[in-house]
C-alpha cells in the first residue's frame, strides 16, 4: 500500500494561535514524530503552507478586513514549527486561502497515481485541514487518515463538529502511534459500528429495566447504596492491589479511594432519603422526575470513586446507567459491576460498554441516552459539548484543573511545603486536584524552594504495591514521554530541580513508565509549562512581588477547579475566596482532595453544568415538573 503524508499549515504563526487545542508544543511533538516515522517508512511527504506577500497581496478577504498579516513570506511566522522543516526532496505547496488545490498547484505537484492512503495533520482542523480532507476526498479514491493528536484548532467546538462530519463521510481519525503502526498494513474498516451496536444494546437493556426502578421507593434505592458501601469496604485491600497492578496507583491511595467511595455512597443514600419537599401553591405541585438513561464516561485515575460518584446518584434518583470506563481500568470496572449486582442492582439497570473514544462518542450520541455525565480531558469536554448541544440533552462534565497554591510572605513555610509537595507528587500528580503550580511571594521564594525540595525528597518513590510508596509510575510510557518532552522543551526557562534524581527506583518494572518528581521555576505566565495541565509529577513555581500580581497568576489559566492560599493575615485570607476564580478554594491546605458530601465542580474551562456530589446531585439527575390541579 502506497501512502502520502500531507502536513497542512504547521507554521509558527498558526501554532501561536491563542487557545489552540491541543497546545502547540504537543501538536509539534506529535507531528514531528509522525513525520519522522513516515520518512523512515519511505512515505512521500508534502508540506502545505499559507504564503502571503506584500508585493502581491492575495490575502483572504477577512484578513484584509481585519488588517491581518500572517504567514508572510520571509518572516519567522511563515516557517514551520521546530522539527517540521521540509527536506529538499519533499514537496512544498503554497496557498493563499483555505484550499491547497485552489490554484491547481497541488494537483500538479502532489503524487496522485498509485496512492492508496493519505495521512493528514495540521492546523486548523475546522478550516484548512477540513478543506484539505474534502479536496482529497473529491479527487482521489485513497483512504484518508487524520492524525487526531497532531491536528489542532483554536475553535475546539467547531473542530468537534468538523471531526464528526468528516468521520461520517471522508476520513478516519487515529492517533499518531496508531497510524505509524498501520503503515504498510492493509486498510482497516471504519471503526465505530461495533461500539455503536454495543451502546445501542446497552441502552435498550437499561431502558427495559427502568420502569420497575422508577417505581421503587426512594428508601429502597437508598438501602441498595448502603448495601453497596457495606460490600465495598471489606474489599479495599484487594481492590487497591488491583489498581496498583492496572494503573500503577500506590496501594495507600487505592485503599483510601475505596473507603472514600463507600463514604460517598452513604452520603448519596442520605440525600436520596431526604424528600426536599417541593414548593406548592395556587394548586401546583413540583415533583422531580428522573432523566431516564444516563451515559457515564469515566477516566482511569480514580476507577472506583469517580464512576460510583456518577452511578450512585443516578440510581438514587431513579435513573438507569450506561457506563463507559477507561480501557486501562476495564478489570476494575468488572469488579465494580459485580459488586453492584451483589448489592441488588437489577439486571440491565447498569450496563457496562467497552471501548475507547469511539465507544464514548457512541454512548453520548445514542438516541437512547437522555443525559451525559463525564470526567475527562479538555478535548473530551469539547466533544461532549458538541454532541450534547446537537442532541439537546443535559451534560455534566468535570474537565480537570491547573491548580495553584499561593504562598504569602507571612505563611508557615514548612507547613506549606509539606502540604504542597504531597499535593503535587502523590499518585505521580495523576489526579485532577493535584497542586500543579505554586505562586510565591518573592521575599520567601528561596526558602520555599529549599523546603519543597526537602519535602519532595521525603516522599517515597517506588513500587505502587508497597504500602510505603507515595509516588508510583505514570500510567504508561507514552505519558512518561509526554511529561519528559514538556520539560525538555522548557530548558530555556530554568533548570529543573529533581529531588529524587533521574534514576527510577531499583527493580522498577511497570514497563519503565517512571518519571521523577520535578520542580521547575517559570515566571513566563504564557509558557506552556504554566498554561497546560501536565497531569504528571511536575510542579511549576511562579514568583510575585505583590498581592494583585499573585492573584493574577493564580487566575491566569483557562481552568478554575481548585485554588489554595497559605497566609496568616486574616484580611488576605478573607479576600482570597472572593478573588480566586475557582470552584473550590482552600485556606492553608493543599489543592489536592475534596470531601465526599459537598459540591465538587470547577469554574471556567474546568467544568460544564452543575457540580457533582452533595445537594447538587439532585439538580442534575432529576428535572422539575410542575403539576397544576
Amino acid at each position: 500500500m502506497r501512502s502520502l503524508l500531507l502536513l497542512v499549515d504547521l507554521q509558527r504563526d498558526y501554532l501561536a494561535s491563542p487557545g489552540l487545542e491541543p497546545p502547540a508544543g504537543e501538536v509539534v511533538r506529535r507531528a514531528a514524530r509522525l513525520l519522522d516515522g513516515c520518512r523512515r517508512s519511505a512515505v512521500p511527504v508534502a508540506h502545505v503552507w499559507t504564503t502571503v506577500s506584500r508585493d502581491d497581496d492575495r490575502r483572504m478577504p477577512h484578513w484584509r478586513r481585519d488588517g491581518r498579516w500572517l504567514c508572510e513570506q520571509g518572516t519567522p511566522g511563515h516557517a514551520p514549527g521546530p522539527g517540521l522543516e521540509p527536506r529538499r526532496d519533499e514537496t512544498v505547496v503554497h496557498k493563499t486561502s483555505y484550499s491547497a488545490f485552489a490554484t491547481g498547484d497541488a494537483d500538479r505537484r502532489l503524487p496522485s497515481r498509485g496512492v492508496d492512503r493519505v495521512i493528514v495533520a495540521g492546523v486548523h482542523l475546522h478550516g484548512c485541514v477540513r478543506q484539505a480532507v474534502l479536496d482529497l476526498y473529491e479527487r482521489t479514491n485513497a483512504e484518508i487518515l487524520v492524525a487526531e493528536d497532531a491536528t489542532a484548532s483554536d475553535d475546539p467546538v467547531h473542530a468537534a463538529v468538523t471531526r464528526r462530519y468528516l468521520e461520517r463521510r471522508a476520513a478516519r481519525f487515529l492517533r499518531v502511534d496508531e497510524i505509524l503502526a498501520e503503515l504498510g498494513a492493509p486498510a482497516m474498516p471504519t471503526p465505530g459500528a461495533k461500539a455503536e451496536a454495543a451502546v445501542r444494546n446497552g441502552a435498550r437493556r437499561s431502558r427495559a429495566a427502568l420502569p420497575a426502578w422508577v417505581g421503587t421507593e426512594a428508601a429502597g434505592r437508598a438501602a441498595l447504596l448502603d448495601r453497596a458501601a457495606a460490600r465495598l469496604e471489606p474489599r479495599a485491600d484487594e481492590l487497591a492491589h488491583e489498581m496498583a497492578e492496572a494503573i500503577g496507583k500506590p496501594v495507600r491511595y487505592g485503599t483510601a479511594e475505596v473507603h472514600r467511595a463507600a463514604a460517598m455512597l452513604r452520603a448519596v443514600a442520605r440525600h436520596a432519603r431526604d424528600p426536599h419537599a417541593p414548593p406548592s401553591g395556587n394548586g401546583a405541585a413540583v415533583p422531580r422526575r428522573p432523566l431516564g438513561v444516563v451515559a457515564a464516561v469515566t477516566p482511569w485515575n480514580n476507577p472506583i470513586y469517580i464512576p460510583l460518584g456518577k452511578i450512585a446518584p443516578a440510581l438514587a434518583f431513579g435513573n438507569a446507567v450506561v457506563w463507559k470506563p477507561a480501557p486501562v481500568a476495564f478489570a476494575v470496572a468488572d469488579r465494580v459491576e459485580r459488586l453492584l449486582a451483589d448489592a441488588g442492582v437489577p439486571p440491565g439497570l447498569v450496563t457496562v460498554v467497552r471501548g475507547g473514544r469511539d465507544a464514548a462518542l457512541a454512548a453520548m450520541s445514542d438516541p437512547g441516552i437522555d443525559a451525559v455525565a463525564l470526567t475527562g480531558s479538555s478535548s473530551a469536554g469539547f466533544s461532549a459539548q458538541e454532541v450534547c448541544a446537537r442532541r439537546r440533552v443535559p451534560l455534566q462534565a468535570e474537565l480537570g484543573g491547573n491548580n495553584a497554591a499561593l504562598v504569602w510572605h507571612d505563611a508557615d513555610l514548612e507547613a506549606a511545603a509539606t502540604e504542597i509537595a504531597a499535593g503535587a507528587f502523590a499518585l505521580a500528580g495523576q489526579r485532577c486536584t493535584a497542586n500543579r503550580r505554586v505562586v510565591v511571594h518573592s521575599a520567601v521564594r528561596g526558602p520555599l524552594l529549599e523546603l519543597l525540595e526537602r519535602e519532595t525528597a521525603a516522599l517515597a518513590w517506588g513500587d505502587p504495591r508497597s504500602p510505603l510508596t507515595h509516588v508510583g509510575p505514570l500510567v504508561s510510557t507514552s505519558e512518561r514521554d509526554r511529561v519528559a518532552e514538556l520539560v525538555s522543551r522548557a530548558t530555556d526557562v530554568a533548570d529543573p530541580i529533581v529531588p529524587h534524581g533521574g534514576t527510577p527506583p531499583a527493580d522498577a518494572g511497570f514497563d519503565g513508565a517512571w518519571y521523577p518528581p520535578t520542580i521547575i521555576t517559570c515566571d513566563d505566565p504564557s509558557h506552556e509549562l504554566v498554561q497546560e495541565e501536565t497531569f504528571g509529577p511536575l510542579l511549576v513555581v511562579q514568583t510575585a512581588e505583590d498581592w494583585d500580581r499573585a492573584i493574577g497568576l493564580v487566575n491566569g489559566v483557562r481552568q478554575g477547579l481548585v485554588a489554595s492560599v497559605f497566609v496568616r493575615d486574616e484580611g488576605l485570607a478573607a479576600r482570597f475566596p472572593i478573588e480566586a476564580e475557582a470552584g473550590i478554594v482552600k485556606l492553608n491546605r493543599s489543592t489536592a482532595d475534596a470531601a465526599v458530601d459537598v459540591p465538587f465542580g470547577g469554574w471556567k474551562a474546568s467544568g460544564i453544568g452543575p457540580p457533582e456530589h452533595g445537594v447538587f446531585d439532585r439538580d442534575f439527575y432529576t428535572r422539575p415538573q410542575v403539576v397544576y390541579r
